[in-house]
């Protein structure tokens, strides 16, 4: 099958990568050439250095896979390609948009006669060697005509993959999914965190993580890649305790709020990820202030 992945990035490439050399034909468009190239060079990619040479080169009907920054990008790149493709093309956005924004495009496309599937995609730099989980959101006519490449980068054939339901769907169920991770990147966070802190015991926190990966009731792949970091780097030195969010985690927020469902755990580490950015406690300050006001406590100079 011919299609054309638009965005170069980490998994885009990887993508591309593993569709080539299933036998699938891709052409890449990237902002930057040298990764075209580099692509082109090493994996057989057909190179295009603009969008409108990519729908020049493709079949009709033609399938665009997206795979660039959620927000501003993903919008200026779907209106682009609004413009360029026909009616009966497929356009997929793979990044991690907002299922709203979703369903807009969606709406939009529809009125050109141009299929849009939303898919939300999770694997990261592994999905080459290990295939992406991918939810599906879009009519099912579309989503059959992409099987192809669905079955090539989903982990097995049956596996890791689904249509999940209507255009929106597949960018939800990845925002929960990726809220459900900060809970679970939390939780292994503080766990290891009080093992360190039982300074008498010496525990090695590698040994530890490789205990728990085999056998244990939280094994799981967020482990393997911490026991991995501990390996590389047991005090993990360099590495400044600052931790972004790139929005899924808030938009999951936002939805529990909306459907009155409690979310207690992803809400809080949420926001232990905002505490993580602070070069400066102020609420600390208030509360070591409260406290000398009321009771006369002692208060640390800075």
């Amino acid at each position: 099958m011919k299609a054309a992945i638009i965005g170069l990035g980490k998994m885009g490439s990887n993508m591309a990568r593993r569709l080539i050399r299933n036998g699938h034909q891709i052409i890449g468009f990237n902002l930057s050439p040298e990764i075209t190239r580099e692509l082109a060079e090493n994996e057989g990619l057909q190179v295009a250095f603009s969008l409108e040479e990519v729908i020049e080169n493709l079949p009709q009907p033609r399938v665009v896979w997206v795979m660039v920054p959620a927000g501003d990008p993903t919008e200026m790149t779907i209106k682009s390609l609004t413009s360029l493709l026909n009616e009966g093309d497929i356009l997929i956005d793979g990044g991690n948009s907002n299922y709203q924004s979703s369903i807009r495009h969606g709406k939009t496309l529809a009125e050109k006669g141009i299929s849009f599937i939303d898919v939300g995609t999770s694997g990261g730099i592994w999905g080459l060697t290990e295939g992406y989980s991918m939810m599906i959101g879009g009519e099912k006519k579309a989503v059959e005509s992409i099987t192809p490449l669905l079955k090539t980068l989903a982990p097995g054939e049956d596996q890791g993959w689904g249509h999940v339901g209507p255009i929106g769907s597949g960018h939800f169920a990845k925002m929960i999914h990726n809220g459900i991770e900060y809970g679970l990147m939390q939780a292994y966070a503080e766990g290891f965190e009080i093992l360190k802190a039982k300074e008498e015991f010496q525990l090695d926190l590698g040994q530890i993580a490789e205990i728990w990966r085999f056998g244990s009731v939280i094994r799981s792949w967020l482990l393997d890649i911490t026991a991995q970091a501990l390996k590389e780097n047991p005090e993990l030195d360099g590495i400044k305790g600052w931790v972004a969010d790139s929005g899924e985690g808030r938009w999951t927020v936002f939805e529990s709020i909306d459907l009155d469902v409690p979310a207690p755990v992803i809400t809080a580490a949420l926001q232990a990820r905002f505490v993580s950015r602070k070069e400066e406690n102020f609420s600390a300050k208030i509360l070591a202030a409260m406290r000398n006001q009321f009771g006369g406590h002692a208060v640390k100079a800075e």
